[in-house]
């Protein structure tokens, strides 16, 4: 597949982006490792200092008055030591983005620190990303990549970003009836509207382009959710994607930052065993149906209608809009802070471990991120996992 390459922030890349995955699941060891390859690693930026046991106890040991500040700064200097990580593991190689979720409070905060600290992209979802220009107006070199899921979302943020001046350097195109984590519908009965499909979108874009002026090529659209294959990836390339992002694959990969059992709980999902259901945030979401997450289900009705206003959990208001914290009984009521914390410590009892719906191209077995992505590109995989073979 050496005709296809991506294109990006004047580098040619392989057409492999993996996903952003918080909090902590891609950090420096997983998006440096994949960026050294050539393709583009992804640190998630909420709640990094997860990763660094002298801000952990700065700011959650016994002395700590859980600061608001105290914490949004341990997180941005946790940030900035995960991007100049990845920066030196990849070698050079590659491309390093950050996933900065707009429906964080401190989004502003964390985008214009990783640009300070040396990300090569900042990825943004979770809402329309279109005060990102003016936030990165100081560093015109970085890469802007919203994270959408429609042509009508797309075409909102393009006429919205021409006035300003600036195109996205690529567009994510999440699907949200296979991604894992939060996703881009307004309802759980929407996740499978036909407006998501990647067929109607890649049709419907090439309209919007020629409507707005724009070459076909001129921006990158990424394929996202569901493509768990390489026959999936050559299809897509060829329909006229310039690159696909896997997430929960990459999750499973020996590199991943997160805790063996974390691995163990995604490699071992079967469909089955996936739930859809409201976060804290409002979006609907996407996780494996562990004992914390049955137990939360049996008693969200219950605990909806006790909703009321509280104090942040965890001291520091992670949401810019939160269900539990800000009493809205319509969402999620828990802390999901918290919940995905516990998941990358490997907590399997009482953690949240999101997933997409997909297979996993190598089974239950964890393997190096070199080997999933040269079987995305080429179809073949390790002789450990040949018929036959021991996995």
């Amino acid at each position: 597949m050496n005709e296809h390459w991506l294109k990006l922030a004047g580098r040619r890349l392989l057409p492999i982006v993996q996903g952003g995955m918080g909090i902590g699941i891609s950090a420096h060891r997983l998006a440096g490792t994949v960026a050294r390859e050539n393709g583009v690693g992804t640190i998630a930026s909420i709640d990094l200092r997860h990763h660094h046991p002298d801000l952990v106890e700065r700011t959650s040991g016994p002395r700590c008055t859980r600061d608001k500040a105290s914490i949004e700064a341990a997180n941005l200097e946790a940030l900035d030591r995960e991007i100049r990580a990845a920066r030196r593991l990849s070698e050079g190689r590659g491309l390093i983005a950050v996933n900065v979720m707009k429906a964080v409070g401190s989004h502003a905060a964390l985008v214009r620190q990783s640009c300070e600290s040396g990300a090569n992209a900042i990825v943004m979802g979770a809402g329309l990303p279109l005060d990102l220009p003016e936030l990165t107006a100081d560093h015109p070199k970085v890469a802007l990549i919203p994270i959408l899921s429609e042509s009508r979302g797309i075409g909102l943020v393009l006429r919205r970003w021409m006035k300003k001046g600036r195109l996205p350097d690529a567009i994510v195109v999440e699907h949200p009836a296979h991604a894992g984590g939060h996703l881009g519908a307004a309802t759980i009965q929407d996740l499978s509207e036909p407006r998501f499909s990647f067929s109607r979108v890649l049709a419907e874009c090439r309209e919007l382009f020629q409507t707005l002026g724009l070459a076909w090529d001129s921006i990158p659209l990424i394929l996202a959710g569901g493509i768990d294959s390489h026959a999936k990836v050559r299809h897509w390339l060829n329909e006229g994607a310039a690159a696909v992002q896997l997430g929960t694959a990459f999750a499973v990969t020996e590199e991943c930052d997160a805790h063996p059992a974390f691995k163990q709980v995604l490699a071992t999902a079967r469909p089955e065993t996936l739930r859809e259901f409201t976060s804290v945030a409002g979006l609907p979401a996407r996780a494996v149906l562990t004992p914390w997450l049955s137990r939360y289900l049996s008693s969200e009705a219950r605990l909806q209608r006790r909703a009321k206003v509280r104090e942040c959990l965890e001291g520091f208001d992670c949401l810019q809009s939160c269900g539990l914290r800000d009493g809205i009984a319509r969402i999620g009521q828990f802390c999901i802070d918290l919940k995905l914390a516990q998941a990358v410590r490997g907590d399997v009892e009482r953690g949240l471990f999101f997933r997409g719906r997909g297979a996993l191209p190598f089974g239950e077995a964890i393997r190096p991120v070199a080997e999933l992505m040269h079987y995305l590109l080429t179809g073949e995989k390790p002789a450990a996992l040949a018929p036959g073979a021991q996995a």
